[in-house]
């Protein structure tokens, strides 16, 4: 405990304390929705979606800071420090997130999520397929690799900790599981868009600051890049230091995995449910391009310069926190380092909740306990039961974390990808998407993704994910077209009239 910072300590503790404060300020309306005439529906809208009343600005915040994560502050800038420009240069293939997010679901998806009550993606997924094992399996796909997303986060978090604290890694990984889950426990969707809102203020701050003491301490870009030429002159190029790994035809599809297909991921596309208006989707459209063009260019670039400054670190996750804390003050660099952990929070308070509703949600008061859903007291005992079971299973996992995080975190979000992008896409805009389709999208996208993973890590040169996609999404048009379609009523839900040619 000696060689504990404490001047970095004290402020990122006093920014848990702010998070907590969060978490029982939202417990107010998460109570009174528990209170309210309509306990099922009322306390579920509340806890899920905050009432769906998002502005603009907090909406572009929780959409950005959600994505943004420990893959972006801590894996991200930890592999443009081994590779270089490179990397910067794919990284930013993510800009574009809340831009298609909100583009491609737009209106028509908070309109239907209304209409049917819908408080997660299985629920949209419900009402459109009416189907039990379309409903399972997503579930379970959501629990699955969330836990390794949120694994991935935690594992960031510790590193930081660690690296600019000197906080042992288990301690470090035990407090902020539990400030994660108490503050989303007692809070819900509303204490996360909050924090979430803070946080992207702070990442936005520490980004900007980092990236102008990076300059200074690197006497000036020119110089940077002189420097990092003279290590290696692989660093400045767009393929990276390691000869075939960024190829134009894997950095180009790498765009589809962190780019377009960021529809697929539930905690992201779930914010398209809950924003109040026309406005404010424009405006978070606006705003969070802006904003995750600043955080992605910014800390990536960090990461990069950093070869000329730190040397010796044990792994690339640890070059932000110890950059840092080398060129600021020790208090300095608390108030800073809040702001990579506040990418991390933001990420997986999301995904905690998401989890978590899933299990309560979609599958024990639908399959186990239907009675349940009146009784909201009960309710709320069983997703604290849930939220823990989830946050021992990603203790566990993150307890002998992988040398970059960044993989683990791809990984994950590319299994969820491949469950749910063209269900969600194909569900709301082709009328003939069937259950049968959706069946066999899902199980096709996770299956070939897990198998060219393990033997064709890039088929034909592309990244692993296009091909699972292709495949998966040949398939979901195939046997929705040579199967029964959508039923009346479905149909009539989601457009509002019916032909049956």
């Amino acid at each position: 405990m000696n060689n504990i910072n404490y001047g970095v300590l004290v402020p990122i503790l006093l920014y848990f304390l702010v998070i907590f404060a969060v978490g029982f300020y939202s417990m107010r309306f998460v109570n009174e929705a528990r209170n309210s005439k309509d306990k099922e529906n009322g306390f579920m809208d509340e806890y899920m979606t905050g009432s769906r009343g998002l502005g603009g600005f907090v909406l572009a915040m929780t959409l950005v800071t959600t994505y943004l994560s420990a893959g972006s502050f801590i894996g991200g800038p930890g592999t443009a420090y081994t590779q270089g420009l490179g990397w910067v240069f794919l990284a930013m293939a993510q800009m574009p997130t809340g831009y298609f997010t909100l583009a491609v679901l737009g209106k028509k998806f908070a309109i239907i999520a209304r209409k049917i009550n819908a408080v997660t993606i299985t629920d949209f997924l419900r009402a459109r397929y009416k189907s039990d094992a379309v409903v399972i399996i997503t579930s379970l796909s959501i629990v699955v690799f969330f836990i390794a997303a949120m694994a991935a986060q935690w594992v960031g978090a510790s590193r930081l900790l660690q690296g600019s604290v000197g906080l042992d890694y288990n301690i470090a990984l035990t407090v902020f599981g539990i400030t994660v889950i108490v503050h989303t426990v007692i809070g819900g969707f509303r204490a996360v868009t909050i924090s979430d809102t803070i946080q992207g203020v702070i990442m936005t701050i520490a980004t900007i600051t980092i990236f102008i003491g990076t300059i200074i301490a690197g006497g000036g870009v020119e110089n940077i890049i002189t420097n990092m030429a003279s290590i290696n002159e692989g660093m400045i190029t767009p393929f990276g230091v390691t000869e075939g790994n960024m190829t134009i035809l894997w950095v180009t599809s790498f765009w589809i995995l962190v780019g377009f297909a960021v529809v697929g991921i539930p905690s992201v596309s779930q914010r398209a449910m809950s924003y109040k208006d026309t406005k404010s989707l424009h405006q978070g459209i606006k705003y969070g391009t802006i904003i995750s063009m600043i955080l992605l260019l910014g800390m990536h670039l960090v990461g990069a310069f950093a070869i000329t400054l730190v040397s010796g670190i044990d792994s690339g996750d640890l070059v932000i926190p110890t950059l840092t804390t080398k060129l600021f003050p020790s208090i300095v660099a608390g108030i800073l380092l809040a702001g990579p952990l506040a990418s991390i929070m933001s990420t997986v308070d999301s995904q905690l909740l998401v989890a978590s509703g899933t299990i309560v949600n979609d599958l024990y008061t639908n399959y186990i306990n239907p009675k349940i859903k009146k009784d909201s007291k009960k309710m709320g005992k069983v997703s604290i039961l849930a939220t823990s079971i989830i946050g021992i299973a990603i203790y566990l996992v993150a307890f002998n974390p992988p040398d970059l995080i960044v993989w683990l975190n791809l990984y994950a979000n590319a299994g969820i990808i491949s469950t749910f992008l063209w269900p969600i896409v194909l569900g709301l805009y082709w009328k003939n998407a069937n259950s049968n389709g959706a069946i066999a999208s899902i199980i096709s996208g996770i299956s070939t993704y897990v198998l060219f993973s393990e033997i064709w890590p890039r088929p034909f040169g592309l990244h692993t994910i296009v091909l699972p996609l292709l495949i998966s999404l040949v398939l979901f048009i195939i046997v929705s077209s040579i199967t029964k379609r959508p039923d009346k009523e479905t149909i009539e839900t989601f457009w509002g009239i019916y032909y049956k040619d």
